[in-house]
């Protein structure tokens, strides 16, 4: 699989990684099933999975995802990159922000227990809080990477003047943010062109518009058409286009059976052509 490199100075990963919150949230898969779809990724070339604390069913359930990262990962863990997020609560099965500085210095705490590990790959500020000022949230995380306990920082859900300013305060290494065929946002909002400029990884969040989105692809009948001329779904082509839109994009779709990861992975060696990525954004 091609690979591409996680930030300015991270490790060389995947093109197109695994996020892993459809593994965890509601209607989540048996955990068996769950680790196979894992190891479908792994085993088709796949080296980084996106996963979360808060990726579970409640405040109770804080941790699922990770501790199902870290099980699937046995015995291969030295290959794979592994991103995880602070920064956000679920109370009640609620998505709330706390980005205060003591709470993600606890949350790096406890997902360093979950994933079993001495140093968390990258830890993302899973966004903003505006009840706590942005540095302070930054300053925390930078903290946790000077003291060792993580070796990158990430920001998601961040505007580029955001990005500008945690930028001064440490190296981010990844900006993950929400990019879709139906929400093209970081294409003007400047933040998918200051990563470009800068060679920050930028990780599209919700690249097929979540599960009700991904299910509408196949209906999106421009898109296709130019999927199947090219001999492949319509889920493998919108990864493709991102890739082809940057090369400081890393794709993280989400998937809950094998042949979903299978498929998406499949994603990162299709190369596409100026005229290419003209066609498929006019089939959206």
């Amino acid at each position: 699989m091609n690979q591409r490199t996680l930030g300015p100075a991270g490790p060389p990963v995947s093109a197109v990684g695994l996020g892993g919150m459809y593994l965890s949230i509601t209607g989540r898969p048996e955990e068996s099933a769950a680790i196979h779809t894992i190891h479908a990724a792994l085993d088709a070339g796949v080296t980084l999975v996106d996963t979360a604390d808060v990726y579970c069913l409640d405040e109770s359930d804080i941790g699922h995802n990770e501790r199902l990262v870290a099980k699937a990962l046995a015995g291969r863990a030295e290959r794979v990159t592994v991103a995880t997020k602070g920064g956000l609560r679920r109370p009640r099965g609620a998505w709330t922000r706390d980005a205060r500085p003591e709470h993600l210095v606890a949350a790096c705490e406890a997902s360093l227990r979950a994933l079993g590990v001495a140093t968390i790959d990258v830890y993302q500020l899973h966004a903003p809080d505006s009840a706590v000022p942005f540095a302070e949230s930054v300053g925390a995380l930078a903290r946790l990477r000077e003291q060792g306990k993580v070796k990158w920082v990430g920001l998601s859900n961040v505007s580029a003047a955001e990005l500008a300013e945690a930028s001064r305060i440490v190296p981010v290494a990844s900006v993950q943010n929400r990019w879709n065929p139906g929400d093209r946002s970081p294409e003007r909002d400047g933040v998918l062109a200051a990563c470009t400029a800068a060679g920050i990884a930028f990780l599209p969040y919700s690249p097929f518009g979540g599960a009700s989105g991904a299910l509408a692809l196949g209906q999106r009948k421009g898109l296709a058409a130019e999927a199947a001329r090219r001999g492949m779904s319509p889920h493998r082509l919108v990864l493709a286009w991102m890739l082809a839109k940057s090369p400081v994009v890393i794709a993280i779709p989400g998937a809950r059976r094998e042949t979903s990861a299978r498929d998406s992975a499949a994603a990162a060696d299709v190369v596409l052509s100026a005229a290419d990525v003209t066609a498929i954004e006019a089939s959206f």
